[in-house]
């Protein structure tokens, strides 16, 4: 059991892991980019200079589609003029109050907005014509539908060749449709879950999401929404856009819970570091590493959140209604995760290594563990913070001296700068997976000498912060190593630090 959950079990009703906001992006190879392009106007003998008269007729036949669809559904086509001052899902609330949440076509908005085009290029020195990729605008629509199965979707789709759709849905919709299926009661606002009869059977329809019915289910609406496809041989490639993947831990009473979240908020943005960041999403920190990572505190208009990022992917935490602990990994690229999978190298060789997350759809499953690892990674951290005086008295029993076939090794001290510079060592996010060795400790403290570090890694291991893995020559913190070293980075940075400078004002 995760040590947050463990701690607070007789508090909680339930935990649940969902996905929740995901957006799909759909291509169709033949076309996706300009050389593909390319070869399909020259099969059908079509000139370059002729690419926007060729889609012309597939751009009036996507719109007639839609007016058609919305003739069916007795709805009128809403034209957006000014998209940054219209809620798209604001709107589409108030039409679902009114009609019900029954299947069938919501509503369509249309808006002039960017896309992504082709133009012809002719390169005088080689006297050839070529397309290259461009950038315009086109009219787009927005088909908001209720899915019998998913709930609440829409379907984005441009009137201009390539045709790139865009395909949203949320994972706890899909949860209560599956819920109310099969006759668990629950109770659920907006994107949460207050109150569900049985957690786990639950977790487990969470868990039988497959790539397979997702796919099914975007063909039909791709081939329902966007009229063009008999055009082309091959049909959608489907990949993930934006994926949230949501872990709540609901509590009893709001009274438990709000203490228990402002004490944890405050003190993780002073705690978690960039390397703890890296940890939490299953990433270590390397000084190759380019991109961004930092923390982003907020008080919003339903409380408090604390975001924590690094590059494409992120980690938040933030209470709902005041009574669910929500920690929520997003990613804009789920490439950024890495697995160990089969990889086809150039040579044509299979091999086994760590390797980014292929972005299709049928990286569900591997996408689910990771997500779902990275928020139990961070409840496990909270667990830490939230327990200061079990960390004190680990403070206080690492500080004493320990003896071991009648040799005494001294005990640890935050404040005296040794002792102090090593604990920062030991708090680097990239060692939590992967281990730490002499070498490593060397690397990152000046002036360490061999022999000194193998007599830190003795006194670590002497008081119990540290364990060394079979016969390899590799040390992973303790559950009371990364207890001591959370309150005592805790106490230093948070309490005391800040209080010595109070007094000296």
């Amino acid at each position: 059991m995760n040590p947050f959950i463990e701690r607070h079990q007789h508090q909680i009703t339930g935990v649940l892991s969902c996905f929740d906001r995901v957006i799909i992006t759909g291509t169709l190879p033949e076309i996706a980019y300009a050389g593909a392009m390319e070869s399909f106007l020259r099969a059908r003998n079509i000139r370059l200079f002729d690419y926007a008269r060729w889609a012309e007729p597939l751009h009036d036949e996507v719109c007639r589609n839609a007016e058609q669809l919305a003739a069916e559904a007795g709805l009128k086509i809403e034209f957006i003029r000014r998209c940054k001052e219209l809620r798209k899902e604001a709107r589409i609330k108030e039409i679902i109050a009114e009609r019900g949440d029954q299947p069938g076509l919501v509503h369509i908005f249309s808006a002039m907005e960017a896309c992504s085009s082709y133009r012809a290029w002719y390169h005088k020195p080689s006297g050839q014509t070529h397309l290259k990729s461009t950038s315009g605008k086109c009219l787009h629509y927005y088909f908001y539908f209720i899915d019998a199965q998913f709930g609440l979707c829409y379907v984005r789709v441009p009137t201009w060749a390539p045709f790139r759709l865009q395909v949203y849905f949320n994972g706890h919709h899909w949860l209560a449709r599956q819920l109310s299926r099969v006759g668990i009661d629950f109770k659920r606002l907006d994107n949460a879950f207050i109150h569900i009869a049985d957690p786990e059977r639950a977790q487990r329809l969470c868990d039988q999401l497959e790539a397979v019915e997702i796919h099914r289910r975007l063909d039909r609406w791709a081939q329902r929404c966007c009229a063009v496809l008999h055009h082309f041989r091959s049909q959608y490639h489907w990949s993930f856009t934006q994926v949230e993947y949501a872990t709540d831990v609901v509590f009893r009473r709001q009274a438990d819970f709000q203490p228990l979240y402002e004490r944890i908020v405050r003190a993780a943005v002073h705690v978690i570091r960039a390397e703890n960041v890296a940890t939490f999403l299953g990433r270590k920190l390397s000084k190759a590493y380019q991109d961004e990572v930092g923390n982003d505190f907020s008080t919003r208009i339903q409380g408090t959140r604390i975001r924590h990022h690094m590059g494409p992917a992120s980690i938040k935490l933030y209470d709902k209604f005041g009574l669910i602990a929500r920690v929520e990994c997003t990613t804009n690229d789920i490439s950024f995760f890495k697995h160990h999978r089969w990889v086809e190298q150039r040579n044509g060789n299979r091999v086994f290594k760590l390797a980014a997350l292929r972005k299709s759809i049928y990286s569900l499953r591997d996408l689910r563990q990771l997500m779902g690892d990275a928020n139990r990674r961070y409840f496990a951290f909270m667990a830490f913070i939230d327990n200061p005086d079990a960390g004190q008295k680990a403070i206080a029993k690492m500080a004493e001296r320990a003896k071991v076939k009648g040799r005494s090794w001294r005990g640890f001290d935050l404040f005296l700068g040794e002792d102090y510079r090593l604990f920062l060592t030991l708090g680097r996010g990239e060692w939590a997976i992967s281990g730490f060795r002499a070498a490593d400790l060397r690397a990152h403290i000046k002036d360490l000498t061999p022999s000194r570090s193998s007599y830190l890694l003795k006194r670590l291991r002497t008081h119990g912060l540290i364990k060394k893995i079979g016969r390899r020559y590799k040390y992973y913190l303790t559950k009371l190593g990364r207890r001591v070293l959370t309150t005592s980075l805790l106490l230093r940075e948070y309490f005391v630090q800040p209080s010595l400078v109070a007094s000296a004002l």
